[in-house]
């Protein structure tokens, strides 16, 4: 058998031993995790994984289906294809976003971002009271003048009622 890759989703309400439980089901298939990402959502679970192994996707399903038994958690796989995004040749920046949450603010923001065809590698939103708080990864193509696009969102952002800020991602960041 040849190793696919497969995008797996584990979204619900939260309770303790949801991380443990999927990759340890998922170990015991062979799976190796490449790719993750696990957050909650208030009170809401949400994983995707990318994992590669000689599993099919109907064994990944079937391994992961006492998940769902509650009705709490609810899991999908599928079969994705390998493409390294990484060797995209751009610059990684940081955009962070404050300010009084209205609706808008991230659709007006990283419509900046794709106009110049900007990629957003990672986006996290969060409501904390009346503060909205955007922080994205991106990475701008090259030949993209980072000032152009910073006075672009700063425009945008003004318009908004929000601060912004575009700055280089330091090794940290990423």
């Amino acid at each position: 058998m040849t190793e696919q890759l497969h995008a797996i989703t584990v979204l619900g309400h939260d309770r303790p031993g949801i991380i443990a439980e999927t990759t340890s089901r998922l170990a015991v298939l062979g799976l190796n995790l490449e790719d993750s990402t696990m957050t909650l959502l208030r009170g809401h679970f949400a994983m995707m994984l990318l994992g590669s192994g000689v599993a099919s996707g109907a064994a990944i399903e079937d391994a992961l289906a006492p998940l769902t038994s509650d009705g709490t958690l609810s899991v999908t796989v599928r079969a994705v294809t390998a493409d390294d995004s990484r060797a995209s040749g751009g610059t990684p920046w940081i955009l962070s976003v404050h300010g009084g949450d209205r609706p808008g603010i991230v659709s007006s923001i990283v419509g900046e971002v794709a106009r110049i065809d900007g990629n957003i590698t990672d986006l996290t939103t969060r409501l904390s009271g009346e503060l909205y708080v955007v922080i994205a990864e991106i990475v701008l193509p090259a030949g993209v003048d980072p000032a152009t696009l910073d006075a672009a969102i700063q425009r945008v952002a003004r318009e908004l009622g929000v601060g912004a800020s575009l700055r280089a991602a330091e090794a940290d960041d990423l």
